[in-house]
């Protein structure tokens, strides 16, 4: 804008190129916001809203936080769901010229990578999302470490299943083309990047592909069956070059996840048991399995939960690796305490990568590399380790790299290299004859006040130093007349009066000068380490996927051995044989010894259980018990625990159902759980192994007639008039819901219970549902008028609801309810 100040001028243009984003300038101690970045930043961050005057654009909205503070406020505006530009001052003051400002980093929700603003156990991809004939490719990219997966789902853009993935893949930010963007449906509330299309289109994508991975064609990378994924894959790199990401070569790891690799486990079934994140106040079960010693082995054995095998090759594999540790209690103990020292190898590898490690993470990549011979030795009486001795093949360090830092590193470095002192004495001739010469100037300081106390007779006198005036002789008033010649005057406080000498002067120019090039020396000693270590990223990415899965293997060892778990013997039939089984959450809950274990067996003989009981006995806990028993073992099944089972279930599929229609009307509910019985049972592409739990004890007439149906119950003593749950499951069917009871428990008042009673003993004269029905026979009928054609129910009928995610769904049935009430 013509008449605008320089520095104004040079914001307006970086502000052009970052429209969406906040940007931070760097003008001295201070980050600044202008204009409307101003007034949307400043009620967020909690800073006052000032102004200035920038010449003829008048006064202009301002307000800035300390460049020193600045992560803790661009943490608060990521937070906020904003992007943030970091244009800093890359230049001193040159004649009265504009300090040199550049865009270091664009920071986003899933561009976020800096160790500052990335919690360790946290995982944040940068996810994008392309449409094309009925199908949505995939591209989820954790700049963090460089790994790119990439993934192929059949539904579109909208669909429930992209839902359900962007959900396991922690999507943190969405990358989505101007003309296909994602339904406000999926993943509501995950920050967008809405860019050009020409940034998905396959042949630039391919291109940047091969720019990143280093490989000539993309066939080398085995990406020919997955176009749309390859479009999403080259906008995703795109998105992060421009956030200012470096992932070289060396460090992108690209993985495409074809169907049926691994188990597929709803948004519905990781809720429910429970994997990631508790439902109440308890624990979760990765905080349960979690004994990990690294936050890298913590990412993986998280991922493991997330993904389980569903070969039984690879199951057995891994499951040999925790075996072997869990038998050897020597090697378990030593291979946790060597992993102690190793830290976030794989993260910081990629900082190094990236340009921004600090000293610290080069001792932490140096640690790493020294650890990785003791964990090696920890397991070398090991044998028959599966994935363990894998692992340990893997878990090789290059040796330049351990020589190197060793050699020039102190041991415990600063986390900033201005602060200095990160390389070792005797490291380099260069930087100890600059430390040297500041240190025989800083001598000389140290002993003046002692020198001129002696030489002026003021014992008062002090030498001291300040930021903004340097080094000084301060004499107070009284003794003024004391002062030498020689002393000149630099500062008049209240009581005394600071002074300088020419001795002084110089001194303070060598301590000065030389700090301020030995910085520069350590910086560039820092810079060629952390260059020597992105050179070796591969091998040294891979020594930290070694060490992270000889972690998580440790980390299911010492709870195994701890609670007494064996191993599963997992083969290809279709059987579920259980004995005592535990749930690990209510058993940790409860304390040792007070968990009541359970059988289960589901053969083809008996695939489906109706396991009847009252509410509060524990058929909740055993259907999730089984269910994660079986996801431990990581058995070669799908588990579900939705209203997409019936469509969705094969064979191979662990149906865990919980009280089948108690949201509705008791005949209703009776009705409906009755036909998803038979249905289940009956249809030839189901028949799968099914836990039913049900408070409908009318049920267990069923198994007279399903030949493939077996009835449960949970055991209940009564023994003068009281009423005890023993948590046991039997064999048979309860013939009694205990409701009373339970509510005598939940504390509801004994007036309430005696009516209740009564109202019970005249309602179990009706005649309950028995059996299966065929024709008319026992069926109820309800005489109602046909209703009326109404355009809300036409619309519904006509739904695809197989193509709505649940959020849409909701969405859709709130739009519905409303219309039809008017």
């Amino acid at each position: 804008m013509a008449g605008d100040t320089p520095i104004l001028r040079e914001y307006r243009a970086v502000k052009a190129e970052h429209p969406d984003a906040i940007v931070l300038a760097r003008l001295g101690d201070f980050y600044e916001m202008f204009g409307r970045d101003a007034e949307v930043a400043s009620p967020i961050l909690g800073v006052a809203l000032t102004g200035r005057s920038f010449g003829a654009a008048g006064r202009v909205p301002m307000c800035g936080v300390p460049f020193h503070a600045a992560t803790h406020h661009v943490r608060r505006l990521l937070g906020a769901g904003m992007r943030v530009v970091m244009w800093d001052q890359v230049g001193d003051a040159d004649g009265g010229k504009l300090v040199r400002r550049d865009v270091t980093r664009v920071l986003s929700a899933g561009t976020a990578v800096d160790a500052e603003l990335l919690a360790d156990d946290a995982v944040l991809r940068c996810v994008a999302v392309v449409a094309g004939q009925g199908r949505a490719g995939v591209a989820a990219l954790d700049a963090s470490i460089g790994d790119l997966e990439l993934m192929e789902l059949a539904g579109g853009i909208d669909s429930s299943v992209l839902g359900e993935e962007l959900l396991r893949l922690d999507a943190a930010e969405l990358v989505v083309p101007e003309s296909g963007a994602v339904s406000d449906s999926v993943l509501a509330g995950v920050p967008r990047a809405v860019l050009p299309d020409s940034l998905f289109d396959v042949t630039r994508a391919d291109q940047r592909l091969l720019t990143f991975s280093g490989v000539a064609n993309t066939h080398a990378l085995g990406l020919d069956d997955v176009p749309l994924a390859r479009s999403a894959a080259g906008a995703v790199l795109a998105y992060c070059e421009r956030a200012h990401i470096v992932i070289t070569p060396e460090l992108l790891r690209i993985r495409v996840r074809r169907p049926g690799s691994t188990m597929r486990l709803d948004g519905a079934t990781r809720r429910n048991l429970e994997l990631l994140s508790p439902l109440g106040e308890g624990t979760s079960l990765h905080s349960t399995l979690d004994r990990t010693r690294t936050p890298m082995g913590s990412r993986l054995l998280r991922a493991w939960l997330q993904e389980p095998l569903i070969d039984a090759t690879a199951i057995a594999h891994r499951a040999a690796g925790v075996q072997a540790v869990v038998r050897d209690q020597t090697a378990r103990e030593t291979l946790a305490a060597a992993l102690r020292t190793v830290r976030d190898l794989e993260r910081v590898v990629a900082r190094c990568a990236q340009g921004s490690a600090s000293p610290r993470d080069l001792a932490m990549v140096r640690d790493a590399c020294a650890a990785a011979p003791h964990v090696r030795e920890a397991l070398a009486n090991v044998v028959h380790a599966g994935a363990a001795s894998d692992a340990v093949e893997q878990c090789v360090a290059p040796g330049a790299v351990i020589d190197r830092l060793a050699q020039m590193l102190v041991e415990d470095p600063p986390a900033n290299s201005r602060d200095g002192g990160s390389i070792r004495d005797g490291a380099d001739p260069e930087l100890d004859t600059l430390l040297a010469a500041g240190a025989g100037a800083r001598t000389y300081i140290a002993g003046l006040e002692r020198s001129e106390r002696e030489r002026t007779g003021i014992r008062s006198l002090r030498v001291g130093y300040n930021r903004v005036f340097g080094y000084y002789i301060e004499v107070p008033n009284a003794q003024r007349g004391g002062v030498p010649d020689g002393y000149e005057r630099k500062q008049t406080l209240v009581g005394a009066e600071r002074y300088v000498t020419a001795d002084l002067k110089e001194q303070e120019s060598i301590v000065l000068h030389a700090r301020e090039r030995a910085v520069v020396r350590e910086q560039e000693l820092l810079r060629e380490m952390a260059s020597m270590v992105a050179l070796h990223a591969a091998e040294l990415e891979r020594t930290a996927r070694a060490l992270s899965t000889l972690d998580a293997l440790q980390s299911l060892a010492h709870v195994a051995a701890d609670r007494g778990w064996v191993r599963p013997e997992v083969d290809d039939s279709e059987v579920i044989d259980i004995e005592a089984g535990r749930h690990p959450l209510v058993e940790r809950a409860l304390g040792p010894g007070r968990f009541v274990p359970n059988d289960c067996t589901l053969d083809a003989a008996e695939r489906l259980v109706i396991l009847t009981g009252p509410n509060m006995a524990g058929k909740s806990t055993y259907l999730r018990q089984v269910a994660i028993i079986v996801l431990l073992a990581t058995f070669m099944v799908e588990m579900a625990e939705t209203a997409l089972i019936l469509r969705q279930a094969t064979s191979r599929s662990l149906v865990i159902l919980d009280e089948i229609g108690r949201g509705t009307s008791t005949y209703d509910g009776l009705s409906i759980a009755q036909s998803v019985v038979e249905h289940i049972h009956d249809s030839p592409n189901l028949g799968c192994r099914t836990l039913f739990a049900t408070h409908f004890h009318e049920l267990t007439t069923l198994a007279a007639s399903l030949p493939r149906v077996r009835n449960a119950r949970v055991e209940v003593v009564e023994e003068g008039g009281a009423v005890t749950f023993l948590h046991r499951i039997m064999p048979g069917g309860a013939d009694r819901s205990y409701g009373i009871h339970v509510a005598k428990l939940a504390g509801v008042p004994a007036s309430v219970l005696v009516r209740a009673r009564g109202l019970l003993a005249d309602l179990e004269q009706s005649r309950p549902l028995a059996g299966r029905t065929e024709g008319g026979a026992g069926q109820l009928w309800l005489d109602i008028a046909p209703p009326a054609d109404h355009p809300v129910v036409s619309e519904l009928a006509e739904l695809d609801i197989d193509q709505l995610s649940p959020i849409a769904a909701l969405n859709k049935l709130a739009e519905l309810r409303e219309r039809a009430a008017t």
